[in-house]
């Protein structure tokens, strides 16, 4: 029992609630849709109704994902996950040198890693964040084990 509750703790010790995820993009399509209706004319009538929602089942386009932009989304002195030639990469970039990133490995200070711009996936640039589910969970545990350990001392 005791070896189980100490494999608990350590566990919960040493999670992050830091992840790396990937930015989702806006979809501007769904914004000028959005904008369009507002500045229309409030008309409430049924028949209105049905031909806008048979208008919006029949167009079922999907648009074209807008490419990111590498040298905005890598910004100085944060953490990212990067994909280079299939291989990935926790790094802290450092700066941009014309169409070069000069980072270094988050474990690695010493070590400087050059990559060009057209060699990083730009779809699976991850940024490392705060993850709150992540912490709710880390939380509820703790307050389960606390209502357990004055459960245990008191019985």
């Amino acid at each position: 029992m005791r070896k189980n509750l100490y494999l608990i703790i350590i566990l919960c010790s040493l999670t992050s609630c830091y992840t790396y995820q990937v930015k989702k993009q806006a979809d501007p399509a769904a914004g000028n849709k959005q904008e369009s209706k507002k500045s229309a004319a409030p008309v409430n009538t049924s028949a209105q109704m049905k031909s806008t929602t048979g208008e919006s089942k029949g167009l079922n386009v999907q648009p074209t994902p807008v490419p990111i932009n590498v040298q905005e989304t890598l910004a100085p002195n944060k953490k990212f996950k990067i994909n280079v030639d299939d291989k990935s990469y926790k790094i802290i970039v450092d700066k941009w040198e014309s169409d070069s990133l000069v980072a270094h490995p988050v474990n690695n200070p010493k070590k400087i890693l050059k990559f060009h711009k057209n060699q990083i996936n730009s779809e699976k640039i991850a940024e490392k964040r705060f993850s709150q589910p992540i912490a709710d969970i880390l939380t509820v545990t703790a307050y389960a084990a606390i209502g357990v350990g004055i459960y245990l001392l008191l019985r």
